[in-house]
């Protein structure tokens, strides 16, 4: 339990250790950056409001669903990893809920 604690506040440690994450790189290239209305600061906001955490994966993608552009979150938790989407046109959680392995 305590190296647990000790992890967890490493990764919080090391994720306030930068104000723009390197994850924000990848998302200023995509095709769909410059349709977005609401921005990548906001929308992680958005995300971590839904489950405090670490935001371990990122990406503006095109899905159904709200205005059909989302921003999608992994974010790892104490209590395990969620998925959270928040529509990039108006800011609405679009999706929140456990992570699933789609690996399988």
């Amino acid at each position: 339990m305590k190296a647990l604690a000790v992890l967890g506040l490493s990764l919080l440690c090391v994720s306030l250790a930068s104000p723009v994450p390197a994850l924000a790189v990848e998302l200023d290239q995509s095709p769909y950056a410059h349709d977005a209305k609401i921005d990548l600061l906001a929308a992680r906001t958005i995300a971590l409001r839904q489950h405090a955490g670490t935001i371990t994966a990122q990406e503006l993608e095109k899905e159904s669903g709200g205005s059909g552009l989302r921003y999608s979150f992994d974010i790892l938790t104490r209590h395990g990893a969620f998925e959270v989407g928040v529509d990039a046109i108006s800011g609405s959680v679009l999706e929140n809920g456990p992570l699933t392995d789609t690996a399988a």
